[in-house]
């Protein structure tokens, strides 16, 4: 194992592993065990496919394999449950690589992971438009899509069952009022559209809609979505992607929820990481903001917005209900771009404390086309095992491999 050169600043984190990736940027991450020995899968920056690396031994990662994915697609989204993956595909738009006129994959498609090295395809959906961004899996026989099919104006929620896997069939879908743009709807707020997949804890699905805001949507019939409640982000916050994510807690009627920052060197409204209390849940309800990262001591810049890249929240680890995956409902892990990976003491919801943070040293080669501002450190994406063990995706590196000292 050999870690990047360069200066590493960190607070409450070890750096025990590295995974290179063959120059091939890891994006979204998932975890799945396989008798004895962990796997971990992630889909890529700059290139269409899929990775397998075996981290039964975090420190010593070994590669298994890279699965060659559509040409022009992005296949961004890896979600792992019931010993089957679900990977998104999607036009990549303008701007990000690829040929905008060529051929693309798009939909999802459903894995077999009997064999934990070699996943065998069982099935593909489509959504006949331009495909889906962000999914949710957790196990059984529905899919929760974030979906473009044509004839919306931006992603929306869609239902989709698997369990013909090579069948896969659309049981519902539900969109915010102006997206059916070939129903002839209009004027939706600015930015609306679906961008993290929904969240589903038992008949709800929580929905964080970029510029529509959080959703909280009624699921008891899959044939019938139903509207309980919303709280709109911008403004003050940015529309572009408002709401990025939305976890809801088990123990406390809570949802953590955070925006996407998108143009580099803040030149945007400021973005924001918080809590949502849902007791009432037709009247969500903002009841705190986590506090900004700060330079940490001897950095050679002021704030983060004067470094180059974009300066924001991102991905939280989402646990998901699986056994595999760190289950701590008073900790938060939140990737902040040019900030690196921090993370967040939300045991007392009502002031959300910084514990901790990891910013490794900046990229010493360009990847892929961003940051177009200067190459520094943009961390993506981040999820955590049950041992404890941490893995953080970047734009232009490989995976950090991480282990707290507050867990």
């Amino acid at each position: 194992m050999s870690f990047p050169p360069g200066k590493v600043y960190s607070e409450g984190f070890e750096a025990i592993g590295y995974i290179g990736l063959e120059d091939r940027p890891g994006f979204k991450m998932a975890i799945h065990k396989s008798g004895e020995r962990w796997y971990l899968y992630t889909a890529h920056f700059w290139c269409s496919g899929w990775s397998v690396v075996e981290i039964t031994d975090p420190r010593n990662p070994r590669f298994v394999r890279y699965i060659e994915g559509p040409p022009n697609t992005w296949t961004l989204q890896v979600q792992i449950a019931d010993g089957k993956m679900i990977t998104s595909m999607e036009r990549i738009p303008p701007g990000w690589g690829g040929d905008v006129n060529g051929p693309y994959g798009e939909g999802f498609s459903i894995w077999d992971l009997a064999d934990a090295e070699n996943p065998k395809q069982l099935g593909q959906y489509k959504t006949g438009g331009k495909g889906t961004h962000r999914n949710y899996y957790a196990g059984g026989n529905t899919v929760h899509t974030t979906a473009l099919p044509d004839g919306y104006d931006g992603h929306i929620y869609q239902i989709v069952d698997i369990s013909d896997p090579a069948n896969p069939k659309e049981i519902s879908r539900w969109w915010r009022k102006g997206q059916w743009t070939a129903g002839g709807e209009s004027g939706a707020p600015e930015n609306t559209l679906l961008h993290g997949g929904a969240y589903v804890v038992g008949d709800r699905a929580y929905l964080p809609y970029g510029g529509g805001g959080f959703v909280i949507l009624d699921i008891k019939d899959y044939k019938a979505p139903k509207l309980i409640g919303d709280l709109p982000f911008s403004p003050p916050f940015a529309s572009r992607i408002a709401v990025h994510t939305a976890i809801p807690l088990q123990k406390r009627p809570l949802v953590v929820v955070n925006s996407e920052a998108i143009v580099e060197r803040c030149d945007e409204p400021l973005g924001f990481a918080g809590i949502v209390d849902v007791s009432v849940e037709t009247r969500p309800r903002l009841i705190s903001l986590f506090p900004l990262p700060t330079p940490p001591q001897g950095s050679p810049f002021k704030n983060f917005c004067a470094r180059p890249g974009r300066f924001g929240p991102h991905n939280q680890h989402q646990p998901q209900f699986q056994d595999v995956l760190y289950q701590n409902e008073n900790i938060v892990f939140l990737t902040y771009f040019n900030a690196g990976l921090r993370a967040y003491d939300i045991s007392d919801e009502r002031l959300p404390k910084e514990v901790g943070y990891f910013l490794p040293p900046d990229p010493q080669k360009r990847l892929g086309p961003l940051p177009k501002t200067g190459l520094v450190t943009q961390s993506e994406d981040v999820i955590a095992d049950a041992r404890g063990n941490i893995f953080v995706s970047d734009k232009n590196h490989g995976i950090y491999v991480l282990r707290f000292n507050k867990m």
